[in-house]
């Protein structure tokens, strides 16, 4: 046999057991995720920024971050309310490179899942119990949902797994939003489609159980950009791709059409440094079309501390070891920016 089974990983009940969230820190999770849930049913005309590190791959330089994010949130909380990023799980398109911090602890030691997943855990509520801002991580691998079940407050399905039967399902079963982005192809058919699985009820096999769900009516849409078969980036933020999506959107009669727009990866020609101008396009779109406004609910964005990106080993701290970010210099005119705009 080719796979060797290296250890037992302990189940999500084990983990949060030994790593359990503060009570008092549960209530305030409650009364966040609640008004996030109000923007996605058109309850609160705030705007979301779901921003921060491509990877979180450096505890303290991730909650350093944040504590920068949470002084700007008292600020501009009127206008947007930020979602940071603490993405855990890595896709890697030839499945080479750093898979994330459930992966390696420390990237620059051998993988090792099992303190990987008590790690992450440990991040999320340092961060949500330091500054009140529950995060955002990405569906990698459907089965980890479990271990961050009760800490995060919005989830991403990635380009590569949208198509995923187990993701779409495990989905229909979380009790947060959940952006589905457009594939890697572009193809928005397959984007709808996810969403509508996402929000239908399914009965499946999940971590040896078969469950049931009631569907999830916060599934919605994030469109990414695309790579077209010759390898080139086809942008997908523009208005007239918005109006499209849009449009596409209220045929397929979805609960609350939602739209996150990514203004990285293809959508910025893998260059982090056009995010500000995209975002700039993007708020003149919702201010020139009503439907729009309404559906665009927010950005995706990457930054971090350090602008560019490293390669592991030359331990920048705060400078981002997979996709280039956005430097914090740079990031906080934009968010102020955006404030005074959207």
């Amino acid at each position: 046999m080719s796979m060797r089974f290296i250890k037992r990983i302990p189940g999500a009940a084990e983990i949060i057991k030994q790593i359990p969230l503060p009570g008092h820190i549960k209530e305030i999770k409650k009364e966040k995720d609640h008004q996030i849930k109000k923007i996605f049913e058109n309850k609160d005309d705030r705007f979301l920024l779901i921003i921060g590190p491509c990877s979180a791959d450096n505890e303290d330089s991730v909650c350093e971050y944040i504590s920068r994010l949470a002084k700007i949130q008292e600020k501009v909380q009127d206008r947007i309310f930020i979602i940071p990023r603490i993405y855990t799980n890595k896709p890697r398109t030839t499945g080479e490179g750093y898979k994330g911090m459930v992966h390696q602890p420390d990237p620059s030691k051998e993988p090792d899942l099992c303190e990987g997943i008590k790690a992450i855990r440990r991040m999320h509520i340092r961060s949500l119990s330091e500054f009140h801002m529950p995060a955002a991580d990405e569906m990698l691998y459907p089965e980890n949902y479990s271990y961050l079940s009760d800490v995060l407050g919005y989830i991403a399905v990635g380009a590569r797994s949208v198509e995923n039967q187990q993701h779409r399902l495990t989905v229909s079963g979380v009790e947060m939003p959940v952006g589905m982005k457009n594939p890697t192809g572009g193809d928005l058919t397959v984007m709808l489609n996810s969403i509508k699985a996402a929000q239908s009820s399914h009965a499946f096999l999940y971590n040896g159980w078969q469950v049931e769900t009631t569907g999830n009516t916060l599934a919605h849409a994030i469109l990414r950009g695309a790579v077209d078969s010759y390898g080139r980036n086809i942008p997908n933020y523009h208005y007239e791709d918005l109006i499209f999506t849009a449009s596409e959107y209220e045929k397929h009669q979805l609960a609350h059409p939602s739209i996150i727009v990514d203004t990285n990866h293809a959508n910025s020609m893998k260059c982090y440094y056009e995010q500000p101008r995209i975002a700039r396009e993007i708020l003149m779109s919702r201010k020139y079309d009503t439907a729009l406004k309404k559906m665009i609910k927010g950005l995706m964005i990457e930054s971090y501390l350090v602008e560019g990106r490293q390669e592991i080993g030359e331990n920048i701290y705060g400078k981002s070891i997979t996709d280039a970010c956005l430097g914090w210099e740079s990031t906080e005119r934009l968010i102020c920016y955006i404030a005074e705009n959207v």
